[in-house]
């Protein structure tokens, strides 16, 4: 039994009880209403989160003796905009209702609403939130890209929902009555994940994990653990690492009894050390001695490039948004084979070969890794030394997917990753690709748009004529000599 107040009722710690997948936690929740009031949010917001069989108030007369019973119990199913059903009031010696067997068959009718075997193959079920103070079509935009990217990462996406607020709230992101919904939608879906398209604060996000009981992460870390799965050279994986560890050390984070052990420095180390500090200390001593690692395949760079800069062959780097087709324009310009897919961040690990035009002439032209709206800095950072390769390109092939309805999004992040480089001031030459899935009318009138821009079908060897030639005229004039190259 728990004592409360005249308006509330603080629940202890239930830790686990009999929860599982498919089962409430075989707890239910009755307490007493002093004003004659109906379940309020909180009765229902406990009821989401905390999994309870059922919430129940007992309406008390002035004389303290017993009125209306009130309950509720959660759906398996979204009924009428509501996750929960309300039973019918009656007196407490009224109500013919047999508990036990309506939990069990809702329990039951949980478990048929996910079929067998739905999770056989491993992959987790997320439902994905944004919580925007923009417009809606900007949320949208948005949250097509959340899905791109989790469908990358092998999540499968059960629902999505985007929230518009006024003021973000500090502590959740989002109101406690929209994330207990969420929780209850995730039981009937039986999503086990909530990723938020939003970067969420360490604080942010260990209180909505603690909030929801669930596993909760946000889009740098979906980013991340995408690279993760897709880095293969030794660098690229070190490159991941780095961003990751920089990323999870902030989160490391304890409470109560654990919190209060922390005492760090002389007379902190040794047996009384907490198992936190110590992974703490371990991932800040990893982080040093990857930033050393990187710093020598650095300098390893440097002097590859170094030599093959004064080999006098201009150099071409091809930039573009995640998933535009730099990959497969690289392979059929220069016939090779890198790995090129139809999705988010193919492309990791930086890949050159040399292309080359009649009368002796060539370049050596470099795949880089594509880029993203709002891309983690500690990933930027972390691959620094590769994106340091776009510094010694004589030119930048800025490649863009236009059967994309955001292209123009993706240009300007694009663009401003480059600023944000101190790359802009390199030429650039813009090139719309794809342009197989459009018709020529749309295609002739959007590269008009863009001064200079040269259509191209990454697919189809016939369609780069246009490029080939604007790339032999910045670098040679017509007596075939090879113009001055950029600073390097």
């Amino acid at each position: 039994m728990v004592v409360g107040d005249s308006g509330s009722v603080m629940l202890p710690g239930l830790g686990r009880t009999r929860e599982g997948e498919k089962r409430f936690r075989g707890l239910r929740l009755v307490h007493t209403h002093l004003k004659h009031e109906p379940l309020s949010r909180d009765d229902l917001t406990d009821l989401a989160l905390l999994r309870l069989d059922l919430v129940a108030s007992i309406e008390v007369g002035d004389d303290g003796l017993p009125l209306i019973l009130r309950a509720a119990h959660l759906l398996p199913y979204n009924k009428n905009g509501s996750n929960w059903n309300f039973i019918e009031p009656a007196h407490p010696a009224n109500v013919n209702v047999n508990f036990r067997e309506l939990i069990s068959s809702l329990e039951e009718e949980f478990a048929r609403k996910t079929p067998s075997g739905r999770k056989s193959a491993g992959r987790d079920r997320a439902i994905l939130i944004s919580v925007a103070r923009d417009r809606f079509t900007d949320a949208e935009y948005s949250m097509e890209e959340l899905k791109e990217l989790a469908k990358t990462s092998g999540v499968e996406v059960v629902d999505s929902v985007i929230q518009r607020v006024h003021d973000f709230n500090p502590k959740f992101l989002l109101g406690k009555g929209k994330l207990a919904d969420l929780v209850t939608r995730c039981m009937q879906l039986e999503a086990d994940i909530l990723i938020f398209d939003q970067n969420l604060s360490p604080a942010q996000a260990g209180s909505i994990a603690e909030f929801a009981d669930m596993k909760v992460i946000d889009r740098t870390q979906l980013i991340l653990d995408i690279f993760a799965q897709r880095a293969h050279s030794s660098e690229g994986k070190i490159q991941v690492e780095l961003a990751q560890l920089k990323y999870t050390l902030p989160r490391l984070a304890g409470k109560g009894v654990e919190m209060s052990q922390l005492m760090g420095g002389i007379g902190g180390r040794g047996p009384g050390e907490t198992k936190l500090e110590v992974d703490r200390r371990r991932a800040r001593e990893r982080v040093s001695f990857l930033e050393r690692k990187i710093k020598v395949l650095g300098k390893e760079r440097a002097v590859q490039r170094s030599k093959r800069n004064k080999t006098g062959v201009p150099v071409i780097s091809i930039i573009g948004y995640t998933n535009a087709g730099k990959s497969t324009l690289l392979n059929n310009l220069t016939k090779s084979s890198f790995r090129a897919e139809e999705k988010m961040f193919a492309t990791l690990d930086p890949a050159s070969r040399r292309l080359r035009f009649p009368r002796e002439r060539e370049v050596i032209i470099t795949d880089t890794v594509g880029f993203i709206r709002d891309l983690p800095p500690d990933l930027i950072n972390a691959f620094r030394a590769t994106l340091e390769e776009l510094a010694d390109a004589d030119l930048l092939l800025h490649i863009v997917d236009i059967s994309n309805v955001s292209y123009d999004r993706h240009i300007n992040s694009v663009n401003k990753i480059l600023s944000d480089l101190e790359l802009n001031s390199k030429p650039i030459l813009l090139v719309f690709n794809k342009i197989d899935r459009l018709d020529n009318e749309m295609v002739k009138n959007i590269c008009l748009a863009h001064e200079d821009a040269i259509p191209v079908s990454a697919k189809n060897p016939d369609s780069f004529y246009g490029l080939l030639d604007a790339i032999q005229n910045i670098f040679w004039n017509e007596s075939g000599n090879l113009l001055l190259l950029n600073s390097r």
